[in-house]
């Protein structure tokens, strides 16, 4: 029950932040601009989309190997692509995480070892995104003319930064109770493991640039979009822009990103002096193009060996 009513929820949450974003969209001013050029450019976005979930496959196949969870790169990228359908399916924009988490336990890893191999990943790639804000923050300050808008940009910079450095740090604060406590002995366990990662010389800075890539492959899918539809926005102002914005989505409180992605976008292009409704349209085009990926992902749950066991589980328990 507390469960359906969570769903509920967010359902609710991406309905009411989706209304609030797309009341003033002209929906047939958004259809014109689409032409074949457009197709093209939608084409390409899609295609820098799964590089995007084969450069998160390549990372999180280092964590895992770490974490006692290994994965081929075939593994990896198709256990991505399924977490990208059920992105998109399931009212959580974690819910691709959990059957990442499935997928890896079911092969053998176990539950602890692919949780802390999802949790780490996600982990890291929090962190590079803050680190990313981070540097773009004296050029993004300077785009951001309105004084509330920077100072959001700070906090929620900080905010991020702080979580990342406190979870890093966690594992070297000289408290036993840590280690006692069920919750905290997992967080310190996971503490260890991106450190140890991180900072090793080589494998950090492989994950590292892997982590930044990620990032940046989002910038270039928006910049895509944005060429698709003719929007005032060049590489280096969506490179300011879209980071905050993906920072705002992971937020858990919506369907895949939707309502919660229109309304950040919206306003961050507003702060920008480029239009709220431009930066809604590049998000419609933005959240349909990950839209195509899990679509893709789905096809390949939908003919994966997982799936058929799943079911035959399922048909044993009901017997």
């Amino acid at each position: 029950m507390r469960r359906l009513l969570l769903s509920a929820a967010k359902i609710l949450v991406s309905v009411a932040l989706l209304y609030f974003a797309l009341r003033e969209t002209n929906f047939a001013d958004l259809t014109a601009r689409l032409n074949a050029e457009s197709a093209g450019w939608l084409a390409i976005a899609v295609t820098v989309a799964v590089l995007q979930v084969f450069a998160g496959a390549l990372r999180w196949r280092a964590v895992g190997a770490d974490c006692g969870a290994p994965l081929s790169k075939m593994q990896a990228m198709r256990y991505n692509m399924i977490g990208s359908f059920f992105n998109q399916t399931l009212p959580s924009a974690i819910g691709g995480d959990a059957m990442r988490l499935w997928l890896v336990a079911r092969a053998g890893a176990g539950w602890r070892a692919a949780t802390y191999s999802v949790f780490v990943d996600r982990a890291i790639g929090l962190i590079a995104l803050a680190a990313l804000i981070l540097f773009a923050l004296p050029w993004s300050l300077n785009l951001i003319a309105n004084p509330e808008g920077r100072l959001g940009l700070v906090l929620l910079d900080a905010a991020a930064l702080a979580a990342g450095l406190v979870f890093l740090l966690l594992h070297l604060l000289p408290f036993e109770l840590l280690t006692r406590v069920w919750a905290t002995r997992h967080f310190y366990s996971c503490s260890q493991i991106a450190s140890r990662i991180l900072f090793k010389r080589r494998q950090g800075a492989m994950v590292a640039a892997i982590s930044l890539l990620i990032h940046v492959l989002a910038v270039v899918i928006a910049w895509c979009v944005a060429r698709a539809i003719d929007a005032p926005a060049d590489f280096g102002q969506l490179l300011q822009l879209i980071p905050p914005v993906m920072l705002i989505t992971m937020i858990p409180i919506s369907i895949a990103g939707w309502g919660l992605r229109e309304a950040s976008m919206g306003l961050a292009f507003s702060y920008a002096g480029l239009g709220s409704n431009e930066g809604v349209n590049v998000s419609l085009l933005f959240g349909a193009v990950y839209f195509v990926v899990g679509a893709i992902g789905g096809l390949i749950w939908v003919v994966s060996a997982e799936k058929a066991a799943k079911g035959d589980v399922a048909i044993e328990v009901r017997e």
